[in-house]
């Protein structure tokens, strides 16, 4: 007797990437980034600043930790060294106290301290607007470099690809990598340019309302009628999927 099963998301993923390339990614993507935006018309990005370098300066702390462990870290340390020019001249161990809540606060120290000093000695104390110079900075990545100009400056060089992103790109069908740089290359050639930026905060957002990472809430999801991965996580989930008639 043969059972019905539910197919893994990820066999479901590479099935769905084959045959979406025939009809257009690039139109699956538009009709998710206007699903979003109609859910989420408020969405920004989740970091507290108020200048450019603030930004970056949060951005940076950012990585391997949540964006509201930042925004409680980043009134004391900006209140007690403005950046750039206080912060660049603050005692290591300084810093390293006030920022230990955000983890690899012995390398995020001397990051934040030596992007502070290149901003003072090289840009006149101001965040470049250049993708290039941003990479040339200490702690500063592809992903950091992407959110500071989108959101920063309203510059669209490239998509922000965090955790949230990543596992919505794939959960969407749109990538089965899970190499970010493959990621961000990938959704360059089917999200509109003017959408990079909108892309990244939106899937975030998204990311952490509704698509979690253990429990991804389909049926409350605007996505449902349009995700490859909708109700694939679970029998409970599937069982659920076919009695909504979907």
């Amino acid at each position: 007797m043969r059972m019905n099963t539910v197919a893994s998301p990820s066999r479901i993923r590479h099935r769905t990437h084959a045959s979406m390339t025939k009809l257009t990614l690039e139109k699956r993507a538009a009709e998710v980034i206007s699903l979003l935006k109609k859910a989420y018309p408020a969405a920004r990005c989740a970091l507290n600043f108020s200048s450019p370098e603030e930004l970056l300066v949060a951005t940076i702390l950012s990585a391997q930790s949540t964006d509201s462990t930042v925004n409680l870290v980043t009134p004391v340390l900006f209140s007690t060294f403005p950046v750039p020019d206080r912060l660049a001249g603050a005692p290591i161990s300084d810093i390293e106290r006030i920022i230990k809540p955000c983890g690899y606060y012995h390398q995020k120290a001397r990051y934040i301290k030596g992007t502070c000093a290149m901003l003072l000695n090289e840009y006149g104390g101001k965040v470049p607007r250049s993708l290039d110079k941003l990479l040339s900075l200490p702690g500063v990545a592809r992903k950091t470099a992407n959110v500071v100009l989108s959101v920063a400056f309203g510059i669209n060089e490239g998509i922000a690809v965090d955790t949230h992103v990543l596992r919505l790109s794939g959960r969407l069908g749109f990538t089965f990598s899970s190499n970010p740089v493959i990621v961000e290359r990938e959704l360059m050639q089917i999200v509109e340019r003017k959408n990079w930026g909108d892309f990244t905060t939106l899937l975030i957002t998204h990311g952490r309302k509704i698509c979690t990472a253990r429990r991804p809430l389909c049926g409350n999801c605007t996505l449902n009628r349009v995700c490859p991965s909708a109700f694939t996580f679970s029998p409970a989930q599937a069982i659920h999927h076919r009695r909504r008639g979907a």
